[in-house]
């Protein structure tokens, strides 16, 4: 089951652009010409030389509003297209690692490339208003645009990548996914992600872990004390990396002790997952 936030309101779709009056195109024509240039992205990433978080890491999970970068903790999990250049840039000179949120298992309506997935890949809705499940067996259409995401988190200064939505075959997708199609579709988006340098964590899927630990750096997990299912992530952290949870409808009175004997980065988080947390400290 795939539990993940509900969306958020600048998630709304964005209105068309007005055609600009004839007068105004020379000026609008000069502005683009003067507009500042996108910062220059990092070198070129060195073999083996990716992030790797350990087990107990602290971390800030914000995917909606403005982001509050005074938290003090040395990770920020963050949404990749909405973080500014500028964001990024002030969060990494104070030191911080960055990991962008992505979702690469559904189509989202609100994103500025959704125009380019054909709809022969887009499946049912996925719960969530404006997406639709993606049929990741479709890599020929899906791993070009899946590199053009990721080559913008590592462009921003991204070190690591959040792939959301991993774990179709799991759920009624409009598509006969199997747990093959998934395993091999995951394993791209990691190819895709180390391919750049970039650290890459597995999104819930708990079934595929024992097949899929080997592929990705860390985890990313919603409400597995709620579920039962903590004790399913150990072999992350028994490979020295890290866990990332979070619990929505549990306070931290109820999960923290399980989290300190599992080493897991523990977060109570409320459901738009905007700046406020609580630790288990």
């Amino acid at each position: 089951m795939n539990r993940r936030r509900p969306p958020v309101p600048q998630r709304r779709r964005r209105r068309p652009r007005l055609r600009a009056p004839l007068l105004l195109v020379p000026l609008l024509l000069l502005a683009a010409c003067t507009a500042a240039p996108e910062p220059p992205g990092p070198p070129d990433p060195v073999p083996g030389e990716r992030w790797r978080p350990a087990p107990g890491t602290a971390w800030q999970w914000q995917l909606s509003g403005r982001i509050d970068t005074s938290v003090d903790v040395p990770v920020y999990d963050i949404d990749g297209f909405t973080t500014s250049w500028e964001t990024a840039a002030a969060l990494k000179k104070d030191g911080r690692r960055l990991i962008c949120y992505l979702s690469t298992g559904a189509w989202e309506e609100f994103r500025p490339d959704a125009g380019r997935f054909p709809g022969e890949v887009l499946g049912r809705g996925n719960g969530w208003e404006g997406e639709r499940w993606l049929d990741i067996r479709r890599t020929d259409v899906l791993e070009p645009l899946m590199a053009e995401r990721i080559d913008m988190c590592r462009k921003k200064g991204f070190d690591a990548v959040e792939p959301d939505n991993m774990d179709g075959y799991l759920n009624t997708t409009g598509f006969p996914l199997t747990a093959a199609d998934q395993l091999r579709y995951n394993r791209l988006i990691a190819r895709l992600a180390h391919d750049r340098g970039l650290a890459v964590g597995l999104k819930n899927d708990l079934p595929q872990i024992p097949e899929l630990v080997g592929d990705f750096d860390f985890a990313v997990n919603e409400q597995c004390a709620q579920y039962g299912e903590c004790h399913r992530l150990a072999p992350f952290t028994a490979a020295g990396k890290a866990v990332f949870h979070a619990e929505y409808e549990l306070p931290t009175s109820r999960f923290c002790g399980l989290s300190r004997e599992l080493r897991l980065s523990s977060l109570e988080k409320k459901y738009e997952l905007g700046a406020w947390r609580r630790t288990c400290d």
